[in-house]
């Protein structure tokens, strides 16, 4: 009787202990900002490829970001067919989450999908503008696919481009379907975003069996939230947040943060009105206080360790009196510089995003100009980005931040500045004749025409106003094996999380 109810006991605690055991491999995520669709072809907006990217929608190739290595994902290997033309030979085995198949067919159908015009997928305008891409099905796990002009770097752009199954419609979808380790079992708006292990992944398994993803814009919040035991991690708090060497990591984010002026509309047009700009912000006054002090104040679009760095830029200085003096010249030949101006900021977009919204205004108020701030959640922030513009806006700014860890200017520089990019606010056709040539070239001439650009941009065109390459600060729950890259910041792949 008594080894009984022994027995009976100790398989009442075993069997209450064998769900612990496996909650302990689920794990919760706060981010800084909800999703405002769950589209694969959008992977490229951080807030969306921290969830999708390598998660639930996976790509030909990936790029290691600790050695910058292009690794096979999808397609096991590719060759240069020459004339443009890259032969990729695909992974068999694979099955989508609704348990199809994965082949070339689907390959073809990803790729017209995420350039078509009828969709305004990120992907496509952001890493494929200004060049034309022919997909070719060989066989089942054989394409060829052609780009035109040439372009060398074809099997590193195809890091960028989710797969998705030749069944998904021309239209965006909240239900993604994909090839990656986890899917997408509940997404409840304004709440969380739940992901599940997928059992019949083509990969290795990875250890986490559960992603739950919730959303707080408060800074502190998100990192009390893993302090606690709310969370796991939050990939993104504040500098002064991060105060526990064993939970906190600072890392280099690729992101550079930057205001787009819209030099379509006036004052906005005249580079003088640019200029002052530039000079009116006290860039340094930022360090160690609203900015973290390793951030490092931008010359380009682009982080140090992009090809084609230009060394030789120099930062706007910050000199008021001189930004005054050319208002006031540019007022004397007719140009309206009391017009209101337009700045806009993204809530949420980076710790203290409002407070350095605040500081802008007020800095360019003392130069004399009139602008209004306008803070706006994602989903309205993107219209206001993103073309098509409205033909009857105002002038405008737009606080923005540009992530770029592949390390080459072709992720960057058409989407951002050329007439036809979706986030571009200049149309200079030199400079689309130079980024066309730059886009084509290979080695050393690639490198040096994108340097060209880079002085074009900043010295020539006053594009922007350039201002930070910034540094991430996440928080990693102690029960977690894993340390931030310098991609946490765009994508957060489950498959690296382990447990110790």
């Amino acid at each position: 009787m008594k080894l009984s109810v022994y027995l009976g006991a100790s398989l009442i605690s075993l069997a209450a202990a064998v769900p612990a055991l496996a909650a302990n491999t689920d794990i919760t995520i706060v981010l800084n900002e909800e999703l405002e669709v769950l589209e694969p072809c959008m992977t490229s907006q951080s807030n969306i490829g921290r969830v999708l990217l390598q998660n639930v929608s996976e790509t030909m190739t990936e790029l290691n970001p600790t050695n910058g290595e292009l690794m096979p994902r999808l397609a096991e290997s590719w060759e240069d067919q020459g004339n443009g033309t890259w032969r990729f030979h695909l992974r068999d085995g694979v099955t989508f989450s609704d348990g199809t198949g994965f082949d070339a067919e689907d390959v073809k159908h990803s790729i017209e999908r995420t350039l078509s015009p009828d969709l305004t997928c990120e992907i496509g305008a952001k890493f494929f503008g200004g060049m034309k891409i022919t997909p070719t099905v060989v066989d089942a796990h054989t394409i060829d696919i052609t780009a035109d002009p040439a372009q060398p770097i074809l099997p590193l752009l195809m890091s960028t481009l989710t797969i998705v199954p030749a069944e998904t419609p021309m239209e965006f979808t909240r239900d993604p379907v994909g090839t990656g380790p986890y899917k997408l079992t509940e997404y409840n708006v304004g709440q969380n975003i739940i992901l599940d292990r997928r059992d019949d992944y083509w990969g290795t398994a990875p250890a986490v069996s559960k992603a739950t993803y919730v959303f707080r814009t408060d800074d502190a919040v998100r990192a009390a939230m893993v302090a606690t035991g709310e969370a796991d991690i939050a990939p993104l708090i504040n500098q002064i947040d991060a105060t526990n060497p064993k939970t906190d990591f600072a890392y280099p984010n690729s992101e550079t943060t930057y205001l787009r002026i819209d030099s379509a509309i006036p004052p906005l047009n005249d580079v003088r009105v640019r200029k002052a700009l530039n000079l009116a912000v006290d860039r340094e006054a930022f360090l160690g206080t609203l900015i973290p002090e390793d951030a490092k104040i931008a010359t380009h679009m682009v982080p140090p360790s992009t090809l084609g760095w230009n060394a030789d830029l120099k930062a706007w200085p910050y000199d008021p009196e001189e930004a005054k003096k050319l208002l006031a010249e540019a007022k004397a030949d007719g140009v309206t510089v009391d017009t209101q101006i337009e700045l806009i900021g993204r809530t949420g977009n980076f710790p203290n995003v409002t407070e350095v919204m605040e500081a802008l205004q007020q800095m360019f108020s003392d130069v004399g100009f009139n602008t209004k701030l306008q803070m706006y959640e994602v989903a309205e922030w993107v219209k206001l980005y993103s073309k098509p513009f409205a033909e009857d806006r105002g002038p405008r700014i737009v606080e923005a931040m540009h992530d770029n860890n592949r390390g080459d200017p072709v992720f960057s520089m058409y989407f951002k500045y050329a007439c036809d990019g979706l986030q571009s606010g200049v149309c200079d056709h030199e400079l689309d004749s130079m980024i066309a040539e730059a886009t084509a070239a290979t080695g050393d001439e690639r490198a040096q025409k994108w340097s060209e650009i880079f002085k074009m941009v900043h010295e020539d065109l006053v594009a922007d106003v350039f201002l930070f390459h910034m540094v991430g600060f996440s928080r990693v729950s102690e029960r977690l094996d894993f340390t931030p890259t310098i991609a946490t910041n765009s994508e957060l792949q489950l498959s690296q999380i382990g447990f110790k």
